[in-house]
């Protein structure tokens, strides 16, 4: 993590967060970063803990994530192995040398299956790193696992994140009391198609890997697939649930158990909170930016107009210039390819129509600019052709997003 000031859209503190029974975890170092600073994860898990995951769908992804899309079809995870500074991505041969060489190492200190060893990475893409340089540090590492310092996790696996992101909640499952506690990182090379950056979920409950699988599916299209920073897709994206199931609660094991949906409401929180995280995150952000689409033909539809319009450099350096700048926003939904009732178009910022019906209209300017000048940007567009509704999350484009990327391996 680059020494940055910290977002001004960050959260007040590091959230208060429940113990998760069965896993362990430590942050150490290997020293792919310059400093003192953690950049190593690891967590175990108890034997039987349920896995379920989704992945980028870059056809440059990583080694780490095709070896964890070939590990999930088990649904099994006893391990956990994260590292920040270098992708493994576009490394050839050295990236699969470093991979077989962390799994048999995990598998050495714990005798577990390979395919119960799950490896992710982050940092600079197309570095080859040595082989053992993970698989070195493991035996240290894991000897230091104990209860979870969340956030010195959270920092581990960071780049150029501002601030460490995580999120939890305490449920009760037919009187089982049962914890969920999320990590992510993400700040820049922000358009998810899969989940997004990395993150990770760990609970007690007992929970079916397809059971958690099918609501991974589901939450993940109205959370990490509904926010951009800058429409970059990374090579290394990978969200994975962890179920240790050392609550004691009797197992889910089909999406019809009634508890099935107290707990997919409380994931698809966690889901939420750690999404709109990663956009107060976004490189150089000053404001969070909510745009909400309706009147579109489908809700797909109105995804990809909300897209459009939060991937425009020219929307997101209007507002972060403060100016409601209707006008681009209009580009934007043309640019989509959607169908739309040109004649009924209408935007909104900050709950005061800027245009409607197809036209400009009269509005309280002094209203819109101080909305302008807040942190929380509202936009509202209604396309006129159906019932399709959608929203996403971006953030402004500012001159600190240069500055960061400009440099970035440096």
């Amino acid at each position: 993590m680059k020494d940055l000031p910290v977002s001004p859209l960050a959260p007040e503190h590091f959230p208060n967060l429940p113990m998760i029974g069965g896993m362990v975890a430590s942050a150490s170092r290997i020293g792919l970063y310059a400093g003192s600073r953690m950049d190593l994860m690891t967590v175990s898990f108890p034997e039987g803990a349920s896995v379920a995951g989704v992945f980028t769908k870059s056809a440059t992804r990583s080694a780490d994530v095709n070896l964890c899309v070939e590990h999930l079809k088990a649904g099994h995870a006893r391990a956990l192995v994260v590292n920040a500074g270098n992708s493994n991505a576009f490394t050839g041969p050295a990236g699969l040398a470093k991979n077989a060489a962390t799994v048999k190492e995990v598998q050495r200190l714990t005798g577990c299956a390979p395919q119960e060893v799950f490896i992710a990475a982050t940092g600079v893409i197309g570095v080859p790193i040595a082989p053992n340089l993970v698989a070195d540090h493991l035996e240290a590492a894991f000897k230091d696992h104990g209860a979870p310092n969340w956030e010195a996790l959270a920092r581990a696996f960071s780049t150029t994140d501002t601030f460490p992101k995580a999120a939890g909640a305490r449920l009760d499952l037919d009187g089982v009391p049962i914890g969920l506690v999320g990590l992510a990182k993400g700040s820049g090379m922000i358009a998810p198609n899969m989940a997004t950056m990395l993150v990770f979920v760990f609970t007690d409950a007992a929970i079916s890997s397809p059971v958690l699988q099918a609501m991974i599916s589901r939450h993940v299209e109205t959370t990490f697939n509904a926010i951009t920073v800058d429409s970059d897709t990374s090579t290394s994206d990978t969200l994975l649930v962890f179920a240790t199931g050392a609550s004691g609660s009797s197992p889910i094991t089909t999406l019809e158990d009634p508890r099935a949906e107290v707990f997919s409401t409380a994931l698809h929180g966690i889901f939420h909170d750690l999404a709109l995280q990663v956009v107060r995150d976004g490189e150089g952000a000053q404001k969070l930016i909510e745009i909400t689409v309706q009147g579109a033909q489908s809700n797909q539809s109105a995804r990809i107009i909300g897209m459009a319009i939060a991937n425009s450099p020219l929307v997101k350096t209007a507002i972060a210039g403060e100016d409601a700048n209707w006008g681009r926003v209009v580009m934007a939904v043309g640019k989509s390819g959607e169908p739309i009732n040109l004649d009924q178009l209408c935007v909104r910022f900050g709950g005061e129509w800027t245009a409607r019906d197809g036209g400009a209209v009269d509005y309280d300017s002094a209203r819109v600019d101080a909305h302008m000048k807040g942190h929380l940007i509202d936009i509202l567009v209604d396309v006129g052709v159906g019932d399709g509704t959608s929203t996403v999350w971006t953030c402004d484009l500012t001159h600190g997003y240069i500055a960061i990327n400009g440099d970035y391996r440096s």
